[in-house]
């Protein structure tokens, strides 16, 4: 059994991805140390600081595949990071000569924190994808059921019509702006932090400022006003945008749930044999990846103020709160990722049942209809009287479960007012959708215009 059920070989398909279960393995995590440690010496090799043959032995030996990892494993928990070790391991790797140059101006937390960094920016692209594969099925689903009429419901009830495929737009249009938050906090998140013992950089002289462009360069990061060791919130935010992107899956996956009620049944989640199933029912096909959708959102935005809390540092590196990242940060990734391929899988492969949305439109027997009706009415009797005249009619129509087409027909008040012509139209939901098509067009273009 594992201690974080995304590692776990029997859970780890429904609390995360293989992909990034690599990301943030042991050996990807060094590698990435390693990346930075060879871009330094790249980067001071260019600015006349460490010789070239010396830049090119270190970034030869920044290999995983060349280090002892139970010898960092020891080192690590004596010394209480892993960059101790690293650097004695390059340095083993590439010579005595090159072990003089190795991590030349750097202190630990730059190589963790950037390395941090250079694994967000490739979990930003995976994130960047699975948003844009769903917002694109979403998006065929809102075009293909645009005018399928469908009850809208608020607090649980019937309220008045809308269309499958707005409610498919719906679901998309909050993965495009996830999508230009995404774009927008890269620029802020994902930049190189070197900053030295304390963000002084003295140990470079007046190279410093050189020494973390040029080291930003090679890694294709952007550059800071400052060295952030005590700064923490690129890495709030980039959890806080997680929180965010879950929390709009979960509005998706609870959708999902509510409608694949036996009473509702108008959407399922794609179905294979034996998934959603019970031990002791087998009829069941229960909402199973909605439901690991939720409770992977529930477990990110709980640990969304882990990082906020992290934000609070003391002078020039703090004293624990940073190391609290670790626990939060990639299982907010982690439990993210794993939201995301649940969510791609549902908008992919979702089952419509179109007549089931029809049945389920008539089960009120026009009362759904209210606002149209009395809408009608406004400029005839004033928007009190009407309401006030259909409300009356309603109410006769749930208390003696007939119609409210046929309450209407027998009314004294209202029959005069009304044809059986125009009650005919004010009860069918397709004359009542509203500007649900255009709403619908404004976020498949949205989704069109995605690169």
């Amino acid at each position: 059994m594992s201690i974080h059920p995304a590692d776990s070989r029997i859970f780890g398909s429904l609390y995360g991805t293989d992909e990034v279960r690599e990301l943030f393995s042991d050996k990807a995590h060094l590698q990435f140390m390693l990346d930075v440690e060879a871009a330094l010496a790249r980067a001071e090799s260019k600015l006349g600081l460490i010789p070239a043959p010396i830049a090119d032995a270190i970034g030869r030996a920044a290999r995983v595949e060349n280090l002892r990892l139970d010898y960092i494993a020891d080192s690590t928990r004596r010394v209480g990071y892993p960059v101790v070790a690293i650097v004695k391991e390059l340095g083993r790797i590439a010579g005595d000569e090159a072990a003089r140059y190795i991590h030349l101006g750097a202190t630990t937390q730059d190589i963790l924190d950037t390395a941090l960094v250079l694994q967000l920016r490739r979990a930003f692209a995976i994130v960047r994808r699975d948003l844009i594969a769903i917002a694109r099925a979403l998006a065929d689903s809102a075009v293909k059921f645009r005018d399928v009429p469908i009850a809208g419901r608020t607090h649980l009830q019937h309220a008045v019509p809308t269309t499958f495929g707005l409610k498919c737009a719906m679901w998309a249009s909050p993965l495009v702006t996830h999508l230009e938050r995404l774009d927008q906090a890269a620029p802020r998140i994902l930049v190189v932090q070197f900053g030295g013992a304390a963000g002084t950089l003295a140990a470079l002289g007046a190279e410093g400022p050189a020494v973390v462009e040029a080291l930003a360069h090679e890694l294709a990061l952007g550059v800071p006003d400052v060295p952030w060791h005590a700064q923490r919130d690129r890495f709030a935010e980039a959890a806080a945008l997680l929180a965010l992107i879950c929390g709009s899956l979960s509005k998706f996956a609870l959708d999902m749930t509510l409608m694949m009620q036996t009473e509702v049944g108008e959407v399922s989640e794609p179905h294979e044999e034996g998934r959603g199933g019970s031990s002791t029912m087998p009829q069941k096909r229960n909402p199973i990846a909605s439901e690991y959708i939720i409770g992977a959102t529930r477990a990110v935005q709980a640990l969304v103020p882990v990082m906020f809390g992290s934000m609070i540092a003391d002078h020039e590196r703090a004293t624990g709160p940073w190391q609290s990242e670790s626990l939060a940060l990639p299982q907010c990734v982690a439990l993210t990722a794993c939201a995301l391929a649940h969510a791609r899988s549902i908008a992919e492969g979702m089952t419509v049942d179109t007549e089931r949305m029809r049945r389920n439109l008539e089960m009120t027997s026009g009362l759904i209809m209210a606002e149209a009706i009395a809408t009608a009415l406004v400029d005839r009797l004033g928007r009190a009287a009407a309401d006030a005249a259909v409300a009356r009619a309603c109410d006769k129509s749930i208390a003696e479960r007939v119609p409210l087409a046929e309450v209407l027909r027998n009314d004294s008040e209202l029959r005069p007012l009304l044809t059986d012509a125009e009650i005919e139209r004010l009860i069918d939901p397709a004359q009542y959708l509203g500007s649900a098509g255009a709403f619908i067009d404004r976020v498949v273009a949205r989704v069109g215009a995605l690169a």
